[in-house]
């Protein structure tokens, strides 16, 4: 069982089998064939032919984007366990903010990516650490906002150091 949120918009309940290839899509069941190639489907649905390309894929949020016949929608996915963490208060929406930022190993501060005050979305850079000869680009965790530099450019860390402090 599923939770389809397209677009923020139109929400969808969908159970899938597999084995005969219906679903219950808010009730009502439907047939589906899909054949897949790489990033792109062929699906038809009830007899109506679909031609859909997933243009981007983030698992951890459970969120794509896909084009199907032309047209561009995001698509959110709740499973049964993201509904029962729901259910019980503990959607992972709603986590504790992060805090700070800490060196994944030890290493070398190469360069400060931000400053004190920027406001970073989720895989912004935020510094590069050189570690056994490779550079390392640490990335926002979330959406931030940058408190202190706990390091500085030339800084030689150790491993759980806090490099950054966000509000």
């Amino acid at each position: 069982m599923y939770k389809v949120d397209v677009n923020e918009k139109y929400k969808f309940d969908l159970d899938l089998n597999e084995a005969d290839q219906t679903a219950v899509l808010n009730g009502d069941t439907v047939s589906y064939d899909v054949l897949q190639e790489g990033r792109s489907f062929h699906a038809i649905v009830n007899n109506k032919s679909y031609n859909v390309h997933v243009l981007e894929k983030d698992a951890a949020s459970k969120t794509l984007k896909l084009s199907v016949n032309g047209n561009t929608y995001s698509v959110d996915i709740k499973d049964k366990l993201d509904m029962l963490l729901e259910k019980l208060g503990m959607d992972t929406s709603l986590s504790a903010a992060v805090k700070d930022m800490k060196a994944p190993m030890p290493g070398l501060v190469v360069e400060l990516k931000a400053a004190p005050g920027d406001v970073l979305k989720k895989g912004d850079p935020i510094l590069v650490l050189e570690a056994m000869k490779m550079e390392n680009v640490l990335k926002a965790p979330a959406d931030v906002e940058i408190d202190t530099f706990k390091v500085e450019q030339g800084n030689t860390i150790e491993k759980n150091t806090v490099l950054v402090t966000f509000k």
